[in-house]
């Protein structure tokens, strides 16, 4: 909680608003963590520790949630969940999605795209994208492997 009102307040400062009154910070991260079906007694210990593979992406979607950023970075994001923390924590990526919000998402496994439709897929393969498409090159790729793009690397 520390980590957030501080995270918030410092955007708000840099807009020149004036920091969130205890009760509205409150009441935000309440309806964030409702919709990620976070437990608020999580919130209460420090950052990421004691967190679950689950809990530690949830911790980072409601982040999201809170800070708005224009730009997000979900780097295997379906590492570590079972199946119902995947689906709550895709359900939160897409409800974060939006116009003004640039979202990369790396991922090795079809299962995330699943619950998170792509706009674009590129194949990255030793530093270089090698291929670019539509959510169909996802599809090829859970097909056939990437072994043709490594090698085109």
């Amino acid at each position: 909680m520390q980590f957030l009102k501080v995270a918030m307040n410092e955007q708000r400062k840099a807009r020149g608003e004036d920091p969130l009154k205890i009760p509205e910070f409150i009441k935000r991260v309440k309806e964030a963590a409702a919709s990620l079906n976070m437990d608020m007694a999580m919130l209460k210990r420090p950052l990421n520790v004691g967190f679950s593979g689950g809990e530690k992406k949830r911790a980072e979607i409601l982040q999201m949630a809170l800070l708005k950023p224009k730009m997000c970075i979900l780097d295997e994001t379906d590492s570590g969940l079972d199946i119902d923390a995947l689906k709550v924590v895709s359900e939160g990526v897409n409800a974060l999605r939006d116009p003004y919000r640039s979202m990369l998402v790396i991922t090795h496994y079809q299962r995330l795209l699943d619950y998170i439709k792509p706009d674009r897929v590129h194949v990255l393969s030793a530093g270089r994208i090698v291929a670019s498409g539509g959510p169909e090159l996802a599809l090829e790729l859970e097909r056939e492997g990437y072994d043709r793009y490594a090698r085109a690397a």
